[in-house]
């Protein structure tokens, strides 16, 4: 038997918002990206909530954009962002959830569809770094090639990722929590033995109360 871990998402579970819409707002203010590009990602947003985009699909031709980056300047920037941006959208409650885990001696780790840029440093300021998995955006000689290492970390893909992690960490996912929001981690939260709905979206909250979830509120 292994270790029970406690895995948390990220986007509207330990934060109170997206962190794909709050970097596309730091790009705008910082006169990168256009009000259209910013409308762009967050109509996206608002249809991937609604269960009427392939966010599968989207991930990587959004991410191929970043093809030909400085890897260096990109940590740069985000770091500047997760500090200004990020932080002031981390939940109170997550964080006393995830302190309620640590005090049980549970392995804690964040799974997240966002990138390495924002996961690495959340993971970080949380207290278990490097205890992570995410959609990793591939460099070759500290240039981003616009490439992820497959799968993304979404859907199905949470599960392999989550699974990779409990084979490095030897933990049990079958005797493991997971926290969420959203419906599109369903396969992960039906992989673990204690799913948690956090702030869950309406087709999470109906299926949890129909199988008898624990729903909580981070926010």
């Amino acid at each position: 038997m292994g270790q029970t871990a406690a895995l948390f998402d990220l986007d509207k579970t330990l934060l109170d918002a997206s962190s794909a819409q709050l970097y596309a707002r730091y790009l705008y203010r910082q006169g990168q990206i256009g009000r259209q590009e910013l409308a762009r990602v967050v109509w996206w947003g608002i249809l991937s909530n609604l269960g009427l985009l392939d966010m599968r699909d989207l991930i990587p031709k959004l991410l191929s954009q970043a093809a030909g980056d400085d890897e260096g300047e990109m940590r740069r920037l985000c770091d500047r962002w997760f500090v200004e941006d990020v932080v002031p959208h981390v939940t109170e409650s997550g964080i006393r959830q995830v302190d309620h885990h640590r005090a049980a001696g549970h392995v804690l780790a964040l799974v997240s569809a966002s990138t390495q840029y924002v996961v690495e440093p959340m993971a970080a300021y949380l207290g278990f770094p490097g205890q992570f998995v995410c959609t990793h955006l591939e460099s070759q000689d500290g240039v981003l090639t616009g490439r992820i290492i497959p799968p993304p970390c979404y859907g199905q893909g949470k599960v392999v990722w989550a699974e990779r992690f409990a084979a490095e960490y030897d933990v049990d996912l079958s005797a493991s929590y997971f926290y969420s929001d959203s419906i599109s981690d369903l396969p992960l939260l039906e992989r673990v033995d204690h799913p948690v709905a956090v702030n869950p979206d309406p087709r999470l909250r109906r299926l949890a109360r129909k199988r008898g979830w624990p729903v909580q509120r981070f926010y």
